[in-house]
This record gives structure tokens, sequence and C-alpha cells, in this order.
């Protein structure tokens, strides 16, 4: 039996960012019920968004995870809407790589500091990949946490920065 791979890039082509948006309505709109009718915001103008991809031979790739990044000041990184498709939560390397591929990015683009909202539950997961709460939020109604991630645990890379698409925000 051949194994599945993964991927994590810059979603950039059209066909990316469609599969990219429309994982995220079925996790945060769908599945959750945090956003109705749709997630989008201002955010997106601005935002990477980054994809994880499952590569399976006789298969078409499929968009398995999501996650955006974006700088609010120079040198000051977010990363926001990661979430992974849930066939796919279960191989435990997703959220890992997206979050790994998010940090090293924007460290690689001059990142002194990468901060996420994080949800209560996946507080703990961050914590184990080198992340500190800062304090307790409450956003849309559901408990989070301002976290940061120790960017000496997420080198840059050589990850060039690509010009923004254009996005039309819903």
């Amino acid at each position: 039996m051949t194994k599945r791979t993964y991927s994590f890039k810059l979603a950039l082509s059209e066909a990316d960012r469609a599969d990219y948006f429309r994982l995220r309505q079925a996790i945060f709109c769908d599945e959750q019920q945090l956003f109705e009718p749709h997630d989008r915001d201002d955010l997106d103008t601005v935002a990477y968004p980054i994809v994880a991809i499952a590569h399976q031979p006789d298969q078409p790739d499929q968009v398995v995870g999501v996650v955006r990044i974006y700088e609010t000041q120079p040198r000051l990184w977010y990363g926001g809407r990661l979430g992974v498709h849930p066939e796919f939560r279960r191989v435990g390397r997703i959220g890992k790589g997206l979050i790994q591929k998010a940090v090293t990015t924007a460290n690689t683009w001059g990142c002194d500091r990468f901060l996420a909202t994080v949800q209560l539950q996946n507080v703990r997961f961050f914590t184990r990949l080198h992340w500190q709460s800062l304090e307790q939020l409450d956003i849309v109604g559901r408990p989070h946490h301002l976290m940061e991630a120790d960017l000496a645990f997420y080198p840059p890379t050589d990850q060039p920065r690509p010009a923004l698409p254009n996005r039309q925000v819903a």
C-alpha cells in the first residue's frame, strides 16, 4: 500500500485559493458555526493563505488544511484561521506542518514576533510546539488565548515573498 504524503505551501493559484476558502467555510461556518454566512474579512486582502495538500497515487491532490498569515505592523505577524479537514485530524502532522510553514515563512520575511489567537482546546497543542500563552480572550463568544511563537524553533527558510494576489472579500 502506498502511503499518503503531505506538502505545505502558499496558496497562490486560483484553484488553491478556492479550495482554501472552501475548507475554511466548512470548518469555521458549517462545522464550528463561528461565523455566518462566511468567515471572510478585511484581513483576507492582506493575508497570505497557506494550505496543506494530501498527495496519494491515483487520486487527485486534496487541500486538507488551511492557515493565513499577515503583518499588522512592521515585523509583527499573526497567524489565523488554522483548520484541518475533519477526516485528516487524526493524522497528527497537518496542524503542526501548517504552523511550521506559517511561522517559518513569516520569520523569513522579517518577523520579530508571531502571534495567534488560539481556541482553548488547542492551547496545549500549541504549547508543545514552543508557543506561550500571553492572555486569555473571548472571541465570538468562545474562550481563546493570545499566544506567541518562540521564533528560535522556527528558523527562516528561503521562501520568497510574493505579491499578494487580488482577492474579492465577500
